[in-house]
């Protein structure tokens, strides 16, 4: 018995009932080792017989075990994602047993679901469905992932809105008194709603100027730099002094919304098409469009990858206009249109250039 690495993936090399058997894993060496040991046990107690003998675990049954012991676990936000993408599963693949599920199933969901929902929508139900089935071999109750040659549909970033340096003057205007500082947060540290309303006064070190971070989206801790913005905004917050929230209630309990007050300030300053995520995307935005490299503005925002952060390169057409007229102005120092009379002018234009 053996585990082995081809490409990007391990396999276990392993004899059960005279025959020599070979299975894809993953990635993950931890996983491979867990099956092959679980292939050992099965030899050793001759109960080894083929996964589609052994295994009938009807899908929505082992979906319900995924959600307890695994997404309630791991993921906070899991009644937000998991929950809803597992509900589109079990009532798609109900009645199926888990070994039945083919990679050619999983496309005609594919190619159903796009009549109601978008792309991205599709994609995190099918990372759901493959995470399930890794747990489903990592726990032996399945020997393959139907996922694993089934390609995601290719990221489709379009909405990416962001407030111009007028908008964001009328939006700060125009919002209350217990909303605004934690709009002028959002737009100089690039935090999201739900980090932001779950800072406490201990995550802030106001002499270093550095916002801890202990409850990201990814699980990872994150250090955010504070400019003189946002520092001045959360010294204002008044504190409360049954709470360690910076924005709470009267109660000391954390806001967990402030949609009506945002959508009011954005109705007063006369800015539509506009969600209170687009303020991370205007913190981004401003920082390409001065100039700042891609890598730091990924650092800012925690994203894991540079993929993610590539949607902000873009520049505002503004910005192009000021960067075409700089250079305008660069050509002006050695070369007009009237300076041009003759074929040697061109040549020494040319060479210049």
């Amino acid at each position: 018995m053996a585990i082995y690495k081809k490409g990007e993936d391990y396999w276990i090399d392993y004899y059960a009932l005279g025959k020599r058997k070979r299975e894809k894993i993953g990635a993950s060496k931890v996983l491979a080792e867990n099956v092959l040991r679980k292939r050992k046990l099965q030899i050793a107690e001759n109960r080894f017989l083929d996964i589609k003998k052994e295994e009938k675990i009807k899908f929505e049954e082992f979906a319900d075990e995924y959600l307890e012991l695994h997404c309630k676990v791991n993921n906070k936000s899991w009644h937000k994602s998991d929950y809803f993408n597992l509900r589109k599963l079990k009532s798609y693949f109900a009645g199926r047993y888990l070994y039945e599920i083919t990679p050619k199933d999983i496309e005609r969901y594919k190619a159903e679901s796009l009549k109601s929902v978008t792309k991205a929508t599709v994609n995190r139900v099918l990372n759901c469905l493959s995470s399930l089935y890794n747990r489903a071999i990592e726990w032996g109750k399945a020997a393959n992932n139907p996922m694993r040659t089934v390609k995601l549909f290719k990221a489709e970033n379009k909405r990416l809105r962001y407030l111009e340096k007028e908008e964001i003057v009328k939006l700060l205007a125009n919002c209350s008194n217990h909303l605004r500082p934690i709009v002028i947060v959002a737009l100089n540290t690039g935090m999201r709603k739900g980090e932001i309303f779950g800072l406490k006064w201990y995550d802030v070190d106001f002499e270093r100027g550095i916002i801890h971070l202990l409850n990201t989206k990814n699980g990872e801790k994150r250090e955010v730099p504070m400019n003189e913005q946002a520092k001045t905004a959360l010294i204002k917050v008044r504190k409360h002094p049954q709470s360690a929230y910076i924005f709470s209630n009267k109660d000391g309990r954390p806001y967990t919304a402030v949609r009506k007050s945002f959508f009011t300030a954005l109705k007063n300053a006369g800015i539509i098409n506009f969600r209170f995520h687009d303020l991370r995307h205007t913190f981004a935005s401003h920082l390409v469009m001065s100039g700042v490299d891609l890598n730091t503005v990924r650092e800012l925002l925690g994203h894991k990858s540079l993929e993610m952060t590539l949607r902000y390169s873009h520049l505002s057409p503004d910005h192009k206009k000021r960067a075409v007229d700089i250079l305008g102005k660069r050509m002006d120092t050695f070369w007009t249109p009237d300076a041009v009379t003759s074929k040697t002018d061109e040549k020494v234009f040319a060479t210049t250039i």
